[in-house]
């Protein structure tokens, strides 16, 4: 390992390793850098990995979009081995009820329109046809263990739902990251693992690199913050949260796992599934089991923690996701042993990322993109590179927001809309949808 390289990327997560990879082919020589033991092992490693084209602003839409097709042709993105173990994409679908609370999806099919994305208008018989199973009262809003009316129908029902047939999920965030890193060092790019960060020097309000918790000094003109939960301790290293309007900060997140009821076919009608009547996303899971996510109502506490002491043990949160679940699908049984995860997200005010510079020279931000930028990684990563190029060539992206053209449509995108100097964005669903 050299002592000097053009830039060091905090954390080697998904998107981590995506710029440390798009960088490398860029011809820098980079460095991620990792606490833990191998690429991918931090938050990524319990991401829902889902990947849908609908997010709420015209932008979101149109990277997801865009990172589809790098999902599709996932060997040719990495520029793999034919023999390489490779994370696979399950194309299942996405489907999202309509419901008063995402107006209808109104607003976001707007977007698709615009940009040209397929979807289809399911009616409540045929969502039925597909899933016999499922109860389709209206439930909302949603309501806590404790309340009384906790289960209860609301009065009418779900009138249909919008399917988008360009969609998923990867059943091995892990595996998929690795994949990544491996593609990144055939083009040069090196990873160091067990290794934190202690500080970050800077001369001039220019980075100088990183010091590690051995200290090792590492030196580098460019110090990229992808460091997950964590990124906001990385941004108070360096003193760069003095400017930002939007915060990052570390939320406490629960997912389920639950038992497919014996004798449903729910395998072979599986997909994945968006549901803001009930509160909840559901997505197939290995073993025949069922992956349940809370979509951020208001009842559900907000738990926001220190990423470095916090409670990993299963709380009532599960539960009450799982009823959710058993809500639309009576026949789903609780089971007494709890199974899922207790991880983190980074999250902004608005759940959108930053994607951006910041207020100290040679210091790029890529955070706050847990819960809903898993599928944007590669599309991220070579944003980012851009961007990093572009300053360092003297661009001034605080006074002219740089615009970054999607490989896979007609669109260029406004990188103001992630920008840490931006206004809260009163157009996010602000939920993991994003």
């Amino acid at each position: 390992m050299s002592d000097g390289y053009d830039a060091i990327i905090i954390g080697a997560g998904i998107i981590g390793a995506a710029i440390g990879y798009e960088l490398s082919k860029r011809g820098k020589k980079t460095l991620n850098v990792d606490m833990l033991p191998a690429a991918g092992y931090g938050s990524t490693s319990n991401s829902c990995a889902i990947i849908r084209v609908y997010y709420s602003t015209l932008d979101g839409c149109a990277m997801a979009y865009d990172g589809y097709y790098y999902w599709k042709n996932w060997t040719e993105y990495l520029c793999a081995d034919a023999d390489e173990d490779l994370a696979a994409f399950h194309e299942t679908g996405n489907l999202v009820l309509k419901t008063a609370l995402n107006d209808q999806l109104r607003g976001t099919l707007a977007h698709l329109d615009v940009l040209d994305i397929p979807y289809e208008h399911w009616t409540d018989e045929e969502i039925t046809r597909n899933f016999p199973f499922y109860d389709l009262s209206c439930f909302a809003p949603a309501k806590t263990l404790q309340d009384p009316g906790f289960g209860k129908p609301t009065g009418g029902s779900i009138e249909g739902g919008v399917f988008f047939p360009k969609g998923g999920y990867i059943s091995d965030p892990q595996l998929a990251t690795q994949n990544i890193q491996r593609a990144a060092q055939r083009v040069g790019a090196e990873f160091l693992f067990n290794r934190r960060v202690v500080e970050i020097p800077t001369r001039d309000n220019r980075v100088q690199g990183v010091v590690l918790d051995n200290g090792q000094r590492i030196e580098a003109a460019v110090v990229v913050n992808v460091a997950g939960p964590h990124s906001c301790k990385i941004n108070a290293m360096v003193g760069a949260e003095r400017d930002m309007r939007i915060s990052t900060r570390a939320l406490r997140q629960e997912v389920a796992h639950v038992p497919v009821p014996e004798g449903v076919d729910y395998a072979g009608n599986a997909l994945v599934w968006s549901d803001s009547d009930a509160a909840i996303y559901a997505r197939p899971e290995l073993g025949n089991n069922i992956l349940v996510g809370s979509e951020d109502p208001p009842c559900d506490e907000h738990q926001l923690v220190d990423p470095d002491s916090y409670d990993q043990n299963f709380s009532d949160q599960w539960t009450v996701q799982a009823m959710r679940l058993a809500q639309r699908f009576p026949e789903l049984g609780i089971p007494n042993k709890l199974k899922g995860c207790v991880d983190l997200y980074d999250v902004t005010e608005d759940w959108i990322p930053i994607y951006d510079r910041s207020c100290v020279d040679g210091f790029y931000l890529a955070c706050g993109s847990s819960g809903n930028q898993f599928k944007n990684a590669p599309v991220a990563g070579k944003a980012m590179a851009e961007l990093i190029e572009a300053c360092e060539a003297g661009h001034d992206h605080d006074a002219d927001s740089m615009r970054f053209r999607l490989k896979h449509l007609d669109h260029k995108v406004d990188l103001a809309t992630f920008s840490r100097l931006r206004e809260i964005n009163q157009d996010s669903s602000f939920s993991v949808l994003g």
